[in-house]
């Protein structure tokens, strides 16, 4: 365990108060944060904005940590003997045989990630996106500092106007965070990599060095529109397929560089563009990430108004007709019908609860893939409980400005931010994410709810203000991303199926999921399913590969 931390400041804090910034632009960002403090541990955490983490111990004898409203940087503490221990990595506090959390263990299989405040390690916490910490004479609060605020406004809103703002003040976003380094993105092809490397072309007047990843699968590869967007903006363009043989070479890897288990597979893909852009010289890259999450562009949030819509039916018509033709008449197994009937169920559900009925552990049955052992020691429903409370608290009067914000905590700051921090890190990379500037971010709280979702049209306004900036080919096409094709590699090549055979073997002998399930998963479902099924492979397989690593002893005690 690491000695008491009398400070450590990560990141590059942007305070608004001059004196505190001549001190952070002096280099001694410690004495910002100390007089920060001086206004109340919210006010301090407030009071600044970009990326960063903090702890120090004041005057006072109280410790106060910090990370900022996406937990770009993040921080994890501990309680020892009477004294609060933090660090960055949950791992950088554990003991030499830790004991591993088993509800955090649950909550990595329902969300393929660990979710703040939970870590995989008993008594490690980490500190939540916009959250502080302030320790003061043994007693210890945990509270946010910022909530997600819309307010748009109550009249018509001038679409050039905000267009031309909009246009400024991503422009200033990119320019925020080049560094004077070989100008270079990530490029997937999709509309926000491709409008990071047009600002790049547009701010510094170059070209940028763009970085694209791709697969030799059907339906998996994206290359053409990465490639149509480096013509367009005249980017150094740089290309790598990705085989199963790398993955085979770096799974074990990328797993373990992790301070807890983390299941996005994405993070592969991003390791290998990283790892080249590294070898080309770059020692910063920007990555698109949080412009689908702030501007409407994930295709849930169009299905979800498609499910709202069913409110709207007289309630009449609902329980006196639909329901019990569609969810109680043998007539329901009639192909059409049971879609009908699927909607229904659906449309019934609240949120966020409803976002999670596909989620595979759910699906499978947690009995079916876990052991009555393991089962009997966790929460099945705090998942779902925490989510709620997410739900719950941003203050915004339409959904889709609320599920924005529910996003913005469980897909950026505990899945995707840390999936593109954690590989570039492992490549020897730092990174800049554009699309979370402070000024885009108040921005599009402030932009018209249907302005992100235009009847089921995403990121409506995103589109139509950079149509004269982007290809139209961009503009118009289907999302995709750095999607990884594991589960149909893993069916046809043979170092990779055995890697994956022999992790979840292994992992069947720690007592978390069923040895019979195992059984099952890499044989008839994967074969037979290999594109729903592969994800879970994958799942387990990073966790068992992570457990090797950190947890090799583990095993959950009946």
């Amino acid at each position: 365990m690491p000695n008491n931390n009398n400070v450590l400041t990560l990141g590059s804090p942007v305070f608004s108060d001059p004196q505190l910034a001549a001190l952070v632009n002096k280099g001694d960002a410690q004495a910002a944060w100390t007089a920060a403090l001086a206004q109340g541990p919210a006010a301090a955490a407030n009071s600044a904005i970009g990326e960063f983490a903090v702890g120090l111990h004041d005057t006072a004898g109280r410790v106060f940590l910090a990370v900022d409203r996406f937990a770009v940087r993040t921080l994890c503490y501990r309680v020892v003997n009477g004294q609060l221990h933090f660090a960055e990595r949950a791992d950088e506090l554990a003991d030499t045989q830790p004991e591993l959390d088993l509800q955090a263990l649950f909550d990595y299989l329902y969300f393929h990630a660990i979710p703040s405040p939970r870590t995989v390690y008993q008594g490690i916490k980490r500190v939540p996106p916009g959250h502080y910490v302030l320790f003061d004479k043994g007693q210890l609060t945990v509270a946010p500092y910022w909530v997600p605020t819309f307010t748009p406004p109550e009249g018509p809103a001038s679409f050039e106007a905000l267009k031309a703002e909009f246009r400024s003040t991503l422009h200033d976003a990119v320019k925020r965070q080049l560094d004077g380094s070989k100008a270079a993105c990530f490029l997937s092809g999709g509309t926000d990599s491709s409008t990071v490397s047009g600002m790049i072309r547009e701010v510094t007047q170059q070209a940028a060095d763009s970085y694209s990843i791709g697969f030799e699968a059907a339906g998996y590869d994206e290359m053409e529109y990465a490639r149509i967007a480096a013509r367009h903006f005249g980017a150094r363009h740089h290309e790598y397929y990705v085989t199963p043989a790398d993955l085979v070479r770096s799974i074990a890897d990328v797993a373990a560089s992790y301070d807890q288990p983390f299941g996005n597979s994405s993070a592969l893909p991003a390791y290998y563009c990283a790892k080249v852009a590294r070898e080309d010289g770059v020692s910063k890259i920007l990555a698109g990430d949080g412009g689908d999450e702030l501007f409407g562009g994930n295709s849930r949030y169009a299905k979800q108004r498609v499910f709202d819509w069913y409110s709207n039916v007289p309630a009449g018509l609902r329980s006196g007709l639909l329901e019990p033709v569609l969810q109680r008449s043998p007539l329901r197994r009639a192909p059409l019908l049971r879609k009908g009937a699927s909607y229904i169920e659906q449309a019934k559900v609240p949120m966020p609860d409803r976002l999670q009925m596909y989620n595979l552990l759910r699906r499978l049955g947690a009995d079916t893939v876990l052991t009555p052992g393991f089962l009997a020691q966790v929460d099945q429903e705090g998942p779902a409980r925490q989510q709620r409370e997410v739900w719950a608290q941003a203050h915004a009067a339409h959904q889709v400005d609320r599920t924005l914000a529910f996003d913005w905590r469980y897909t950026l700051a505990e899945s995707d931010l840390p999936k593109v921090r954690g590989t570039t890190q492992l490549a020897g990379l730092a990174v800049g994410f554009p699309f979370l500037d402070q000024a885009l971010l108040d921005f599009s709280m402030r932009l018209p709810p249907d302005y992100k979702l235009k009847g089921l049209k995403l990121r409506w306004f995103f589109k139509e203000a950079l149509r004269d900036f982007l290809p139209e080919q961009i503009i118009n096409k289907r999302k995709q991303g750095f999607g990884l094709p594991f589960g149909v590699w893993a069916t046809r090549h043979e170092g990779l199926h055995k890697l994956a055979v022999d992790s979840l073997n292994s992992l069947g002998t720690r007592g978390i999921v069923r040895p019979a399930f195992i059984t099952e998963l890499i044989g008839p479902y994967l074969k037979e399913h290999p594109g729903y099924y592969g994800e879970l492979v994958w799942i387990l397989m990073m966790l068992e590969q992570w457990m090797q690593k950190h947890a090799p002893a583990f095993r959950v005690q009946a």
